[in-house]
């Protein structure tokens, strides 16, 4: 029984570093999402431009479209922006907005100094929505089908490898699927 007692504890730790070594092995940007192939989480907020419009879920429907979450306090989103700012000016695929936990007058002037790149920008002011969205942090992006529905989502900054590599090819797919 003593040596049990001596033992027990080893072999927990042992466990336990186990557990950890293989967690810190994982890339965070991968973490799966339970909303991948389902629809698009309804939502109704109003927009960063015009606070007395509403925009929905209902702008997605019929075309790829891509939803990027970002703030203007986000030192990672200011990262990723110019990639964004390209996008607009080589894509076909609209990008939206949705402005999470930001104040409307910080996020316009974030924009006005970096560029607007949104064809539209959502207000989440309270960040309800990015709770229904499953949002761990800014930015994550959202690749939206042609149905509406959620086929990719990458959490955290896109570099210019993640968008060449990975990001482009997913949205060219879903465009060939949808016969764009």
């Amino acid at each position: 029984m003593n040596r049990w007692v001596l033992i027990a504890p080893i072999l927990v730790v042992g466990v336990l570093i186990a557990i950890f070594a293989v967690g810190l092995t994982l890339d965070p940007s991968r973490v799966p999402s339970p909303l991948i192939d389902k629809p698009s989480p309804a939502f109704e907020l109003p927009s960063l431009r015009a606070p007395d419009q509403l925009l929905t879920e209902r702008r997605f429907a019929g075309q790829v479209s891509i939803v990027n979450v970002w703030a203007s306090w986000c030192v990672p989103c200011r990262l990723e922006h110019p990639l964004w700012m390209e996008w607009a000016e080589t894509s076909d695929v609209p990008l939206y907005g949705l402005n999470y936990k930001d104040a409307p007058r910080d996020a316009l002037a974030w924009l006005a100094r970096h560029g607007d790149p949104y064809q539209a920008i959502a207000s989440d002011r309270a960040g309800n929505v990015g709770i229904d969205w499953g949002v761990y942090g800014v930015p994550e992006t959202f690749v939206i089908d042609a149905s509406g529905r959620i086929r990719y989502k990458h959490i955290g900054p896109l570099d210019p490898t993640s968008m060449k590599n990975t990001f482009r090819p997913i949205v060219e797919q879903l465009l060939q699927e949808s016969g764009a």
